[in-house]
């Protein structure tokens, strides 16, 4: 990255206490999509924040190609964080691919996290024999034609189907974070995650985990939720939100918040 990690990556340590919370979004948001989780948290954790190397709000030319090519340099970004922070044990929240990336950086230093929460975590959104991810190979290439041929109008079609819930302020904030991110990087990166399959490494997983579906995810179908609670080896549970679509901290933080707490609780 040829700086320091912690700067590059826009690390951000906030709130008090002596827990440690890990807060890693997913592809297409940046670490402002807990703006409206952190107050349910801060009083009682100290909270790390960081984007992902993809995002808008990073620095682009910090994005390699040639070693972005699957979830592990993702995961090396996460410990590499933790490790210049000096956190020798955290809690863990992760969004979409960044629920993905916690699994596997637990599995490489289970000591380091206590307890994972996964909200609409996929380990493979293709369709496969016995596998309902949600999408055929083919309907995936037309997302990626669609990106590539117009980005404007695949974001202005797409944030709406991805928030789900009828919160026109989740949308327009989710539009504004697609919007800054590049977008041969944006795409690059979606070929990255709907073409991975970690349902192998699910079983090597020994943190507990919390699980947490919206009833209604136009990205993760429930079966998912299921899938990874029966193939997680550690204590594993789901939790369903009476709400629908893939991202409930920008459309229903009130409830949100209040399940991973109860989550941190157990």
């Amino acid at each position: 990255m040829g700086t320091s990690i912690l700067h590059g990556l826009n690390v951000r340590v906030v709130g008090a206490g002596e827990r440690i919370l890990v807060f890693a979004h997913g592809i297409g948001t940046d670490q402002s999509a807990w703006q409206r989780i952190l107050p349910f948290f801060t009083q009682h954790f100290r909270i790390v924040l960081y984007d992902l190397v993809c995002a808008g709000s990073v620095n682009p030319d910090y994005f390699d190609f040639s070693r972005y090519t699957s979830l592990d340099a993702y995961v090396d970004d996460l410990l590499n964080i933790l490790d210049a922070l000096g956190v020798d044990r955290c809690a863990y929240v992760g969004h979409s691919v960044s629920a993905m990336i916690g699994l596997v950086a637990s599995i490489r230093r289970p000591q380091l996290f206590s307890k994972l929460i996964l909200i609409g975590a996929s380990p493979r959104f293709l369709n496969d024999e016995n596998y309902h991810g949600g999408f055929e190979e083919a309907e995936i290439h037309e997302v990626f034609s669609a990106m590539q041929a117009n980005y404007e109008a695949w974001v202005n079609g797409f944030a709406p189907l991805a928030v789900g819930a009828d919160v026109p302020a989740a949308v327009m904030e989710f539009s504004r974070t697609l919007f800054n991110m590049r977008p041969d990087i944006t795409l690059y990166v979606s070929k990255t995650v709907f073409n991975s399959d970690l349902r192998g490494i699910l079983g090597l997983v020994r943190v507990p985990c919390h699980i947490i579906q919206t009833s209604k995810d136009v990205s993760v179908p429930a079966s998912v939720a299921e899938y990874l609670r029966t193939h997680l080896s550690g204590r594993t549970t789901v939790e369903v939100l009476r709400t629908e679509g893939h991202l409930p901290h920008l459309s229903a933080p009130a409830l949100l918040g209040p399940a991973l707490r109860r989550a941190l609780s157990r």
